[in-house]
């Protein structure tokens, strides 16, 4: 019997397929960098200075925010500062290798959305609007939701 993969797993494996491309990438510019860094790195590029606001920047999880920027502050990327309007929250701030770091990753994240045209133009398809527009509807009606709607047709 032939096994139709579904929407989790293939969304899985393709975001395995792009972090091992990526990755491959990194190693072969001399980084020691994790693709998953790159959410935090483009957030706070961006202005983000908080967990909290690397996490509405990048629409992953607290959680996983949290571990990565844990392995940031260990690799010496980042590191915590009392924040100035309240001293019992901390920001967000590159180190000064963490800085380096994003200098040499702005230029290649520009290759990265070119590789990206390069594999809509492939398939035919805007994969980057259609993942857009898939988010929006799922943040308005939940696949929790959808999964209980067709059960109902079901009984």
């Amino acid at each position: 019997m032939r096994h139709t993969a579904g929407l989790g797993e293939l969304l899985r494996y393709t975001a395995e397929l792009v972090d091992q491309g990526a990755e491959q990438v990194y190693r072969d510019m001399g980084l020691d960098y994790r693709a998953r860094y790159t959410p935090v790195m483009r957030a706070l590029a961006g202005g983000a200075r908080t967990v909290g606001e690397i996490t509405d920047a990048s629409r992953l999880t607290q959680g996983a925010i949290s571990q990565t920027v844990g392995l940031m502050i260990e690799q010496g990327l980042l590191r915590r500062q009392p924040m100035a309007e309240d001293a019992r929250k901390s920001a967000l701030a590159l180190t000064a290798e963490g800085q380096a770091l994003l200098r040499r990753l702005e230029p290649h994240w520009s290759l990265i959305f070119e590789a990206i045209g390069t594999l809509e133009a492939e398939i035919g398809h805007p994969l980057l609007d259609a993942l857009e527009a898939t988010a929006r509807a799922l943040e308005q009606r939940g696949f929790a939701q959808r999964l209980t709607e067709v059960r109902g047709l079901h009984r």
